[in-house]
Formats: structure tokens, C-alpha cells, sequence
């Protein structure tokens, strides 16, 4: 016996389509149209993040035209520094002849301290003996 109870098969719509089919397009139209939805606001934020970008592209044009002109600025102060520092090394070069010179001199100035210092030990041997001379006697 054939069950003629709830079942949708075998019975068609007023278009002739089978009335199972009718859930399940409906289904499908409505998912389509929410994708639909879905890509229309992300088209819509993604124009906005473009005319953002715009924004920020054309702002960006100025502070690279002064960033150079800093970049320019800075290598000048760098060529200045760089010939500083060779002026720095010829002087100090040059100091460090002068300090040999002097060196040499000060080597000089001791050699005749000592020989000054030989040549007056005899004079204080007798300014000793003077002295004790002079105490023995009373002179002082």
C-alpha cells in the first residue's frame, strides 16, 4: 500500500516544478543575495581605505621633499666634519713632533743639569769645609 500522506513527491507548482526544489532555491537565491550585500560594503571600504591611501600618498610627497633636502643638509655638515677631522690628524701629527722636540730638549736640559750638578760638588765639598772652618773658629 502507497502511503498518500505528507510526501511532496510527485506534485508540482503552478510553473510545473517540483515543489522539493522550491526550499532549497529560495535557499540559494537568498544566500546570494547576502554575498552580494557582503561584497558591496566590502567594495564600499575598500574605495574608503583608497581615497585614504590617496590622502596620505599626496601628504607624503612634501616630507620626502624635505627629508632630501635634510638628507642634502646632512651630507654637507658630513664633508665639513670629515675635512675637520683631517685638520685634527695634520695638528696632531704635527703635535707629536713638537712633543719629540721637546723631548729631545728636556733629554738635553737633564744631561746639563747633571753635569752642573758634577761640576758643583767639589764647590759644596768646599763650602762644607768653609763652614766648618769658619764654626771651629767661631765665625759664625
Amino acid at each position: 500500500m502507497a502511503d498518500k500522506g505528507t510526501s511532496d513527491r510527485g506534485r508540482t507548482d503552478d510553473r510545473g516544478e517540483a515543489a522539493s526544489s522550491r526550499p532549497a532555491d529560495r535557499q540559494r537565491i537568498r544566500k546570494l543575495a547576502q554575498a552580494a550585500l557582503n561584497a558591496d560594503v566590502t567594495v564600499e571600504q575598500l574605495e574608503g581605505i583608497i581615497a585614504d591611501m590617496g590622502e596620505t600618498l599626496e601628504g607624503l610627497g612634501p616630507t620626502m621633499t624635505k627629508m632630501d633636502a635634510t638628507i642634502e643638509r646632512l651630507d654637507a655638515t658630513l664633508v665639513r666634519m670629515s675635512g675637520t677631522l683631517d685638520q685634527v690628524d695634520t695638528t696632531v701629527d704635527r703635535m707629536a713632533e713638537v712633543v719629540m722636540r721637546l723631548e729631545r730638549v728636556v733629554a738635553r736640559v737633564e744631561v746639563l743639569v747633571g753635569i752642573g750638578e758634577a761640576a758643583l760638588r767639589p764647590l759644596g765639598a768646599i763650602e762644607s769645609a768653609g763652614r766648618s772652618v769658619a764654626a771651629r773658629l767661631g765665625l759664625r
